[in-house]
């Protein structure tokens, strides 16, 4: 989806749309956080406007996003439904003299031309929004390290204490009680 720079007025515009999710898997895919994938377009709500020079743009980005759980392995889904807000500046305006990243930069983009692609936008929002680590559920209780059953349908018969015998020689150390 593009917006044409010169049809952003002053007055705020809403539009709804649908970004194909095919472009962001692959870039799921090639990138670090490739356990993730969106099972189907992403619905996008816009509202747009211009204040001067600089084009504000705030919405809602809502995807179905499915993973492999990090402990049990299991195919797992979530709904992300994140909101956001951007200001969008022209590139011959620059940065300015301060380097520091402060919070607000975050929200602070350039463009240049007369269209801005909301595409990498997007695709931004929707890295932004995904967990650091895919869990089917938050008390998940992973695989079993002996047997590899899944702790979260079974109860296997494994032993539980599991020693590095390495650190047998810890065990002879006698230790004085004052």
């Amino acid at each position: 989806m593009k917006l044409k720079v010169d049809d952003i007025t002053a007055d705020a515009r809403e539009i709804t749309f649908a970004e194909p999710e095919q472009d962001i898997n692959r870039v799921l895919e090639q990138g670090p956080v490739h356990e993730y994938r969106l099972k189907e377009p992403v619905e996008v709500e816009l509202s747009y406007y211009r204040s001067g020079m600089d084009l504000l743009l705030s919405g809602r980005i809502k995807a179905r996003i499915a993973a492999d759980c990090a402990r049990c392995a299991e195919e797992c889904e979530t709904a992300s439904d994140r909101p956001f807000r951007l200001v969008l500046s022209p590139k011959v305006v620059g940065y300015g003299e301060e380097t520091d990243l402060k919070a607000d930069d975050l929200e602070f983009s350039l463009y240049e031309g007369d269209e801005i692609d909301l595409s990498p936008l997007i695709r931004e929002q929707i890295l932004l929004a995904l967990p650091t680590r895919p869990l089917c559920q938050e008390d998940c209780r992973g695989l079993c390290p002996r047997c590899g059953a899944n702790l979260n349908r079974v109860q296997c018969d494994c032993r539980t204490e599991w020693l590095d015998p390495r650190l047998d020689v810890l065990r002879t150390i006698k230790l004085q009680r004052s």
